[in-house]
């Protein structure tokens, strides 16, 4: 299987979840159109739905509230990375100038703001309690999870279990509430919903860990980001953590400085840590310990091309080079 199957099975789908998301994102505010329709067609994977799609139907769902759900995740997707963006002072995104840079941060957070809201509109049309309270949940967590990240930057002292907190909250539990809510809407039962949910947790850290991989490892033209951003921003990621803790004690002090200072002063001295460490290979095999639970939580769903994908896409996530 390929990233190209998976699109052609849910073809249908996307192109429903694509249409929903133009109509849904117009507003008779001009500007908000503008930045809107930027940051959603600027090259984004679409993860996110595409997982949710797939956990719907791979518990043979029939309706049509997935389309709806899908476009509100994709949503509040999109409005964390405008938040986030301004958070961070990021000039760059998927190979693009970010909304930010182009139209401010005032404008940015904003639209950030209605697409929260039109989101919230749409979770309540969709009429179902247990719906709402899941997306209700994922995105106060989300919130949680971005306030955590901002008390780690220039801390050295972050631990390892103070970094799994913060892309659990922040990265995962979107991945987490896309897959649960495929079971929800199916009719499942709590074991399979439960099953859905552990898969998109274990998904999204696994997908956030190799994100931390390839901020060392990859091309600015593979990721769309400029490589050493999160050293840049003081932000202690696993790597850091880790090549700081098995380093000899010139290397932990260069990497607490990188860290406490901010900044690409140090970028080359922190990169020969990091490879002198391990560092890079422990954070890879800790995505691929979360990626092989994801595929284990699927075990009690019912066999089919869907859950296939679904099995798929943890491999690739550990896989992938963007």
């Amino acid at each position: 299987m390929t990233i190209e199957d998976i699109y052609a099975l849910i073809a249908s789908d996307m192109e429903g979840v694509n249409r929903c998301i133009q109509t849904r994102l117009q507003s008779e505010v001009v500007l908000i159109n503008q930045i809107g329709t930027y940051i959603i067609n600027s090259g984004g994977k679409r993860l996110r739905p595409i997982i949710h799609l797939l956990a719907a139907r791979s518990l043979a769902y029939e309706g049509s509230q997935h389309i709806e759900l899908a476009t509100v995740i994709e949503f509040i997707h999109t409005a964390t990375l405008l938040h986030d963006d301004i958070v961070d002072g990021s000039d760059l995104r998927r190979g693009k100038e970010t909304a930010n840079h182009l139209f401010g941060n005032e404008a940015s957070v904003l639209v950030g703001d209605f697409l929260y809201s039109r989101a919230f509109e749409m979770m309540v049309e969709v009429g179902s309690m247990p719906v709402m309270d899941i997306l209700a949940h994922a995105t106060n967590t989300i919130a949680e999870g971005e306030v955590l990240q901002l008390l780690n930057v220039h801390d050295a002292d972050t631990t390892e279990a103070r970094y799994l907190e913060v892309i659990h909250n922040k990265t995962a539990k979107l991945f987490e509430s896309a897959a649960q809510l495929g079971a929800v809407i199916a009719g499942h039962s709590e074991e399979e919903a439960q099953a859905m949910k552990a898969y998109g947790m274990h998904l999204g850290c696994a997908f956030q860990l190799i994100d931390d991989v390839l901020d060392y490892r990859a091309s600015s033209e593979e990721t769309g980001k400029n490589i050493g951003d999160d050293l840049a921003e003081g932000k202690p990621t696993m790597p850091l953590i880790y090549a700081m803790h098995h380093g000899n004690p010139e290397q932990a002090a260069e990497i607490r400085r990188a860290i406490e200072e901010g900044g690409l002063e140090r970028i080359d001295k922190v990169c020969a840590a990091i490879e002198s460490t391990g560092a890079i290979d422990y954070t890879a095999d800790c995505a691929q310990i979360e990626a092989d639970k994801a595929i284990e939580a699927l075990s009690i769903i019912p066999a089919s091309d869907y859950k296939d994908a679904l099995s798929f896409l943890a491999e690739f996530s550990v896989r992938r080079t963007y």
